[in-house]
């Protein structure tokens, strides 16, 4: 099975670099030297990891036959696919990959339904679930430990536990700004109102 495990941003240097958004938990394996990818658009590859390294939070990749930094620019956003045995679980148990998660249950804990898990969006600072409800509607859940907090693959679920506002948004405590500025614009007028002494 092939899972897209990094997109390949600008270049970096003169030496052929690139930035990689990682999109693998684990891409010491998956992006590691001597790492043979496939690309989409296909033509661009296979690719072969030279060295890696990290540079201010990112990670910097160079490629065989990639020297500088015109090569670099040529690989922007091509998508790096890994082969990987669709039942090999990852190294940490804690972790999972998408196919195992796609099409998961999500319930709450007393086993009240909420949906069902019907992609998996990779962002910067989270992955999120986007679960698709009974009426045909969506909600995105976080998946972090406070949240998420079973993925139960035997049974097919996920159990969650979230905060007021996440699924019913009756439940959620919204303040507008608007209301904010009133309220802070009212305290202004009775400063103003304040009586004023004899200087």
């Amino acid at each position: 099975m092939q899972l897209v495990v990094a997109r390949i941003g600008r270049a970096h240097g003169i030496k052929g670099e690139v930035t990689v958004e990682v999109r693998t938990d684990e891409p010491e394996l998956r992006l590691g030297p001597g790492a043979v990818l496939a690309t989409d658009p296909a033509a661009t590859g296979p690719l072969t990891i030279e060295s890696g390294r990290v540079h201010s939070g990112r990670l910097l990749l160079r490629f065989e036959g990639v020297r500088d930094r015109s090569g670099a620019e040529a690989l922007r956003n091509t998508l790096l696919i890994a082969d990987v045995d669709p039942d090999a679980p990852p190294e940490d148990p804690e972790e999972f990959y998408d196919h195992q998660l796609i099409d998961l249950d999500v319930v709450l804990a007393d086993g009240t339904e909420i949906g069902r898990i019907t992609e998996i969006s990779h962002l910067p600072s989270q992955d999120l679930f986007i679960v698709e409800r009974p009426d045909g509607s969506e909600v995105m859940i976080p998946f972090v430990e406070e949240i998420v907090t079973e993925i139960d693959l035997e049974e097919q679920r996920a159990v969650i536990t979230p905060p007021p506002g996440l699924i019913d948004e009756s439940e959620a405590v919204v303040v507008s700004s608007r209301d904010e500025e009133a309220e802070s614009e009212g305290a202004a007028e009775k400063t103003d109102e304040a009586p004023k002494g004899d200087a």
